[in-house]
């Protein structure tokens, strides 16, 4: 359903949120680990995350990523849109270019159903949340 890309974003983005409740900055060796990433894709991620203002960077002998409270009040679909676009949100679930009200394809209407609950759903859910239910070990970043 989401980009690679999208899945390591909101993956780390989600781990990082782990590690900042404490006032923790993160490096790049224990995200990777942590989400189960490759180090250089993940770097690349990061840095584009900090880059659009969704994640915090610090150089230095204690510097890392981390989340500020505004950060932490990002929603998944922001972190989609950021990433992979609008499509997912828009898109015909035929990936057909001219799929409309007037002109639909064959699975516009039900999908046009699924594609709002995907997007409810994750405009609903923050990234901050997901710490406490991680600390207790019942939900998993990494297979």
């Amino acid at each position: 359903m989401f980009s690679k890309t999208c899945e390591y974003a909101i993956r780390a983005m989600i781990y990082i949120a782990q590690k900042s409740r404490d006032d923790k900055k993160v490096g790049i060796k224990e995200i990777a680990k942590g989400v189960d990433c490759p180090e250089h894709y993940i770097a690349k991620i990061l840095q584009d995350l900090t880059r659009k203002g969704l994640l915090q960077s610090l150089k230095g002998p204690t510097g890392g990523f981390y989340l500020d409270q505004e950060s932490l009040d990002c929603s998944l679909a922001h972190i989609v849109e950021v990433i992979d676009g609008d499509k997912i949100f828009n898109g015909c679930g035929l990936g057909l270019n001219q799929c409309s009200e007037k002109r639909p394809c064959p699975i516009h209407h039900e999908f046009k159903i699924v594609r709002k609950d995907i997007k409810t759903m994750l405009e609903n859910a923050k990234v901050g949340e997901f710490t406490e239910e991680l600390e207790r070990k019942m939900t998993f970043l990494k297979r």
